[in-house]
């Protein structure tokens, strides 16, 4: 090392060192345990969601309603669902003239067939008919909920 100045000497020292600084850390690196990947957990695919384009999606609020012999059994003025989120009744606002006399009732979802979109909207149509219909008691929020059938029976509504 005879001639070398010696600020080029310390400086290949400290090149040297930090080479072999660097060595022993990937060495180290390399045989150090690898933390295990994280557990899988056992979970329930989500649940299935179909998303409806703008122009097949229609509110049923305010629908007519019409019976299979082409009665006019009211409008769809609100719709009840369970704690799930399934749909189980049709509140109709049934009877009645311009509001006067009528009375709503709840019908099981079943019981409504909705038909295909159209322009004008189709009415949707009920399987009871008018007298079915007339003898089913009054829906009243807050008290019990009797649902007239598809079949034309009197079911009470369980909410659990």
């Amino acid at each position: 090392m005879r001639g070398e100045h010696p600020t080029v000497t310390a400086a290949a020292a400290l090149l040297a060192l930090l080479a072999l600084t660097a060595v022993v850390s990937v060495a180290s690196s390399e045989d150090a345990p690898v933390p295990p990947a994280p557990a899988k957990t056992e979970q329930s695919p989500p649940p299935t969601v179909t998303v409806l384009p703008n122009h097949e999606v229609e509110g049923i609020l305010g629908r007519q309603v019409r019976s299979s012999a082409d009665e006019n059994m009211g409008r769809i003025v609100d719709v009840l669902v369970d704690r799930s989120g399934q749909v189980r009744a049709a509140i109709i606002d049934f009877g009645g003239f311009l509001g006067v006399g009528s009375r709503k009732i709840a019908v099981d979802w079943s019981a409504l067939h909705f038909p295909a979109p159209a322009k004008p909207e189709p009415p949707i149509q009920l399987e009871l008919n008018r007298d079915q219909v007339n003898a089913a008691p009054a829906y009243e929020e807050g008290k019990p909920v009797v649902v007239l059938s598809a079949l034309g029976k009197l079911e009470p509504l369980p909410f659990e």
